[in-house]
């Protein structure tokens, strides 16, 4: 499951709101929507991103987290560490080798970690 698809399912469980619902409401297949939850799905569009925001009456911060969240929800990344050390492209191939045996915990941990939040 992505970031993205995860807050939109919590959104809908908040106002319960069932799958069906919310693609009949938004003019969506029920399939998409699903695997846009699921991470099946590349990130949203803009345009279906915002139309999410919208539909639940997102406003200000809650707004701008939805659309960050959507930029973070690609399920298949590429890192390119071309120009950069050998650590770096170490670092990034063995990430993607053992990133299915990093507990939850951890994970958010090292994310913490990699956005500044920890001194």
């Amino acid at each position: 499951m992505t970031p993205f698809g995860a807050k939109v399912r919590a959104l809908r469980a908040d106002r319960n709101i069932t799958l069906k619902q919310m693609a009949a409401d938004l003019q969506l297949s029920e399939a998409y929507l699903s695997t846009l939850e699921h991470g099946r799905r590349g990130r949203p569009s803009e345009a279906l991103t915002v139309q999410i925001c919208e539909y639940f009456n997102l406003i200000w911060d809650d707004y701008e987290e939805m659309h960050r969240l959507a930029a973070l929800s690609h399920p298949r990344v590429t890192v390119d560490t071309s120009g950069l050390t050998p650590a770096h492209t170490e670092l990034a191939n063995t990430l993607a080798e053992k990133v299915q045996d990093i507990s939850e915990q951890d994970a958010i941990a090292l994310l913490a970690r990699l956005r500044g939040d920890l001194y």
